[in-house]
């Protein structure tokens, strides 16, 4: 990602596509072959000099010509028809374009690997009953895969809409002139072809389509519509970072990221075991999120035919979108596939509180049986509270020993009844079946098209 984004790699391909224009103008007699064959000489990143294009850039102020001034001065053969008929944008805007297809590929790389990563927890743990939280307070029953299975789905929809975005929305601005409407290559190719003509072979070297309208730039919602997609997936990463971030504190307990034996989780408190990862890409995530309202401003101001007041920012919010994504993506596989599970903890939250969603149960059956749902409810409110008070008090959990007390709840459901329909493990509804199905229906047919992508090699400084 950082290649993609670098200096020299920009520049690399500004010069790749300076060569395609002068290759396709070569076919109509405006640039010769030697011409063309110097320009390739010189065209590659290992040609790119920094040093000389900033001091040439530190003279005229324009980053572009100042790179058309230094390729030219490495190619005297043909550096005279470097950008012949061009401007700014026909090369500035095409290969942001590109780039931006290409970071999109590694964004799908690794959310392809991320939901691999969460499917096999989601296998794994698909029968194991857990607490539910609600308001962050004890609910239902559920089980972790069913959990795992809610990251997962968020991200089947993120890689469903930067296939999307690739497949229908990242064009280049093509080369259509100072304004769009490619005047200066009407006036070089005169009756000898059409500008369209010329665009098409250019955007085919580059393997980019081209918006058919725009004005000196792409339109700028492109922008919006990219960052806004990467945002989403900031969205999803956030969500998964926040939920491990509380399921990792003690008072919960029963997740934790994976935590090196040598990792130092504070300077003054030694025993300190942080979720540092997990914050870490809920901080990047955040800022993230942040970046489409530039990009909604840039397009919404782009006053008729260009403004330049969106150049300076969108330097830094296209990249830095990216990178902070690729980031996030390759920590959140890691705490994915090494991602601890105290079944332990799990066992024993589910015992202190799952107790209570079987007295819905309870009710239920009362009621079938000519009981008053309202005092049976009321009855219930309050033996749950008792309950509830001596759990908060470190003490075992008494809800079942209060119910079967009671003579009209004992009278209408026998012991061994009420004991099976206060077990929350058996109150997880199909939450099991769900969850497995959803990996067989929906994530393996995601994973099975992206199956290249799960060979490649992912790595974080993590």
């Amino acid at each position: 990602m950082r290649r993609i984004f670098s200096e020299i790699e920009t520049r690399a391909q500004w010069r790749k596509l300076w060569t395609s224009l002068a290759e396709a103008q070569s076919e109509y007699g405006l640039v010769s072959k030697k011409e063309v064959a110097d320009l390739r000489s010189k065209m590659t990143s290992e040609n790119i000099d920094l040093k000389r294009a900033h001091e040439i850039e530190e003279e005229i102020k324009h980053d572009l010509m100042a790179e058309i001034r230094t390729y030219a001065e490495q190619t005297p053969v043909g550096g005279g028809k470097i950008h012949l008929g061009a401007t700014s944008a026909d090369i500035e805007d095409n290969i942001d374009a590109l780039k931006m297809l290409q970071a999109t590929d590694i964004i799908l790389t690794r959310l392809a690997n991320c939901l691999d990563a969460m499917a096999s927890n989601i296998t794994k743990y698909a029968d194991l009953p857990c607490i539910g939280w609600t308001h962050l307070q004890p609910a239902e029953p559920t089980t972790l895969g069913y959990r795992f299975a809610l990251y997962a789905q968020d991200l089947t929809l993120d890689i469903k809409n930067i296939e999307n975005l690739k497949q229908h929305f990242i064009k280049g601005k093509g080369l259509k002139g100072a304004v769009g409407t490619a005047a200066s290559y009407k006036a070089l190719l005169k009756d000898v072809a059409e500008p369209s003509e010329l665009e098409a072979k250019v955007m085919k070297k580059l393997g980019l389509e081209a918006f058919p309208i725009t004005s000196q730039t792409y339109p700028r919602k492109m922008d919006y519509l990219v960052l806004a997609a990467l945002a989403a997936v900031a969205q999803s990463i956030h969500k998964f970072g926040l939920d491990l971030r509380v399921l990792q504190s003690p008072v919960f307990g029963e997740l934790s990221e994976p935590i090196g034996r040598s990792q130092v989780g504070s300077s003054t408190m030694a025993f300190k075991r942080n979720p540092v990862a997990a914050e870490r890409i809920c901080s990047l995530a955040r800022y993230v999120s942040t970046l489409p309202n530039v990009s909604f401003m840039n397009a919404a101001n782009s006053i008729l035919e260009r403004t330049l007041d969106e150049s300076a920012n969108r330097r830094i919010i296209i990249p830095e979108a990216f990178l902070a994504v690729d980031e996030c993506l390759t920590i959140y596989q890691k705490i994915a596939r090494k991602l601890v599970v105290n079944t332990t903890i799990v066992e024993r939250n589910l015992s202190r509180f799952g107790v209570f969603a079987g007295t819905e149960t309870i009710m239920v059956e009362m009621v079938k049986k000519g009981g008053d749902r309202q005092k049976i409810h009321e009855k219930i409110r309050q033996y749950s509270f008792k309950a509830w008070d001596e759990v908060m008090n470190g003490r075992e959990n008494p809800l079942e020993e209060l119910l079967s007390s009671d003579p009209e709840i004992s009278k209408a459901i026998p012991r061994n009844q009420l004991k099976e329909m206060l077990n929350p493990s058996s109150y997880t509804g199909d939450a099991s079946n769900r969850a497995k199905k959803f990996v067989k229906e929906t994530i393996d047919p995601i994973l099975s098209r992206n199956a290249d992508r799960l060979k490649q090699k992912t790595e974080t400084r993590f």
